[in-house]
């Protein structure tokens, strides 16, 4: 019989000296603190998650089950939401680097055998901030943070021009991650066939990203294909779907037979939570076309998310914003989303099995860097009396998102 196969340490999701050091730092001092107070933290359970709701039932707290029977692989993949690029958000760095913006979060995304985010930025120098453009160290950070592959068919895709494309491209590159979505020129896109392939553990899981727009902007003569795009009036209505122009693209990948397909998806109004009816169209097509995964971003909100275990297919509208300056009510709250994926070598069946979140926070207060925090076991912290602890306020405010992300979830 074969023997259970062990999922790896995840060679381009190493945490730097200076996280781990960091990490051990609190845990000592938490435990100090609590030996004098007489106080036990109440952190949430590591095994428990939080499940997507299934036939419109309501969120629901299981025990996760690790167990993998010896004729099957299973892996995980985790997907955040937006990184918006501002200057709140780069000024969260420091001469170390951001270590203490991403320190409680960043395991999410290093535990996952695969993991992407949603890169609403540019790397292309000084100034950095409300321009959009973000210094290499982020996207240093997000490297170190076990993320594999960034989204950048987004709003920000040319911001800085075809020239500016390309230059945040190799940026992403050198940090060691895989762009999707976007090609420096036309040959480039030719090559990769607007999609990726990543074997994990011997599933092959086939990526292609879109974007509704470019925040108005064409791309220029000669560069048609630099990113791909949802929509023939893509810098002006976005009604019209480029049906030719996504099938072309899934059926490319298609051909190389990948064990799952995940679409990324920009697309939806900001700040709002209307589904519109050429969403829908795009599900519709997207599901004949055999997508497993559909995964929003852009609206900086948490939308509905659907699994249907029957099927193994997963939908979500939007995964909301997973750092932004939190200046926005709605906006300072979102999931990073867990997809289970398990593959079966004796049926050479592979689906998605499972499909779970994890709420996170953007902590913003008064003369602090923003910082990006597990929702739950910050408040049971703060319900603690935990070094370090939030406001008040901010608990108030936490204690309103997780009962808001439940019911956006949910769909309510």
């Amino acid at each position: 019989m074969e023997k259970p196969q062990r999922r790896p340490r995840k060679k381009t999701a190493k945490l730097p000296v200076r996280l781990l050091i960091a990490a051990a730092v609190l845990i000592v001092c938490g435990v100090l603190i609590f030996s004098i107070s007489g106080k036990d933290p109440a952190p949430a359970d590591p095994t428990v998650s939080t499940t997507v709701p299934t036939q419109g039932t309501t969120p629901t707290t299981t025990a996760a089950t690790a167990e993998t029977k010896p004729s099957k692989t299973v892996i995980h993949y985790a997907a955040a939401g937006d990184l918006n690029v501002n200057d709140k958000t780069v000024g969260a760095g420091d001469a170390a680097g951001y270590t203490e913006a991403f320190l409680d979060v960043a395991h999410l995304l290093a535990k996952a055998d695969v993991a992407s985010i949603n890169f609403e930025g540019n790397l292309c120098g000084e100034p950095y901030g409300a321009g959009g453009s973000a210094p290499q160290a982020l996207a240093e950070a997000m490297g170190s943070m076990g993320i594999d592959l960034v989204q950048m068919a987004n709003s920000y895709s040319i911001n800085k021009g075809i020239s500016g494309l390309a230059t945040s491209l190799n940026g992403i590159t050198a940090a060691g991650m895989e762009p999707v979505g976007a090609y420096a020129t036309n040959k480039d896109f030719k090559a990769g066939k607007g999609y990726t392939i990543k074997n994990v553990q011997g599933i092959r899981i086939a990526f292609v990203a879109f974007t509704k727009g470019m925040d108005g902007m064409a791309l220029p003569v000669g560069s048609e294909n630099c990113v791909n795009v949802l929509y023939t009036d893509y810098d002006s209505a976005y009604q019209v779907v480029d049906t030719e122009k996504i099938s072309s693209i899934i059926n490319a990948a298609k051909k190389e037979k990948p064990d799952i397909m995940v679409a990324l998806l920009h697309w939806g109004s900001e700040f709002n939570n209307t589904i519109s009816p050429s969403q829908e169209a795009i599900v519709e097509l997207l599901q004949a076309h055999d997508v497993d995964a559909i995964l929003g971003t852009h609206s900086h909100y948490v939308q509905k998310v659907d699994f249907n275990p029957e099927t193994g297919k997963a939908l979500a509208y939007s995964l909301g914003d997973f750092f932004s300056d939190a200046s926005r009510s709605g906006s300072e709250y979102s999931i990073v989303l867990d997809l289970e994926i398990t593959k079966d070598h004796k049926s050479g069946d592979a689906r998605i099995t499972n499909c779970t979140y994890t709420p996170i926070f953007t902590v913003s207060e008064e003369n602090k860097p923003l910082r990006v925090v597990r929702l739950k076991e910050t408040m049971a912290a703060y319900e603690s009396g935990y070094l370090d602890k939030v406001t008040a306020e901010t608990y108030a405010k936490m204690k309103y998102a997780l009962q808001r992300i439940e019911a956006r979830v949910a769909g309510e």
